[in-house]
């Protein structure tokens, strides 16, 4: 078992206040994170729904490059945009979409989408949402 953390200290309400959100290992620098940013209006800080599309989109990569090499086409380059959106009037996540461009040798388009969907699936942090949050994929294969 391995465990991840992060920390956030907030001061102030939510509306005017303001946080800082740091990571355990120290690997990422400590980010600023308002609700302002949060709720589509510009500011210099993170979301955590900006985190959440990072995770997503780092995990997918990950379970996509087990998956293709299990199949015995291994990825030169897998690129993935994660986008999560938030809907402040219901204070929810409400989907996240994976785009991946990709440059798999000796796999033709139809294999790369039946193995984009297969890690969709697998993905610990799409299990994670399942239920709760929309995911879709789109693919394109160079």
């Amino acid at each position: 078992m391995t465990e991840s953390t992060a920390t956030s200290v907030w001061h102030g309400t939510l509306r005017e206040g303001r946080g800082r959100t740091s990571f355990g290992t120290g690997a990422l620098p400590e980010v600023g994170v308002t609700w302002a940013a949060r709720a589509g209006t510009p500011d210099n800080g993170t979301t955590p729904e900006e985190l959440l599309a990072a995770a997503h989109a780092t995990c997918f990569a990950m379970a996509l490059a087990a998956g293709l090499a299990r199949g015995g086409t291994p990825p030169e380059e897998l690129r993935v945009r994660a986008t999560c959106t938030f809907d402040p009037g219901e204070v929810r996540i409400t989907t996240v979409a994976l785009a991946v461009d990709a440059a798999v040798p000796g796999l033709d388009a139809a294999g790369f989408e039946a193995a984009a969907g297969a890690a969709k699936d697998g993905c610990p942090v799409s299990k994670a949402l399942k239920g709760n949050v929309a995911i879709s994929v789109q693919t394109t294969l160079r």
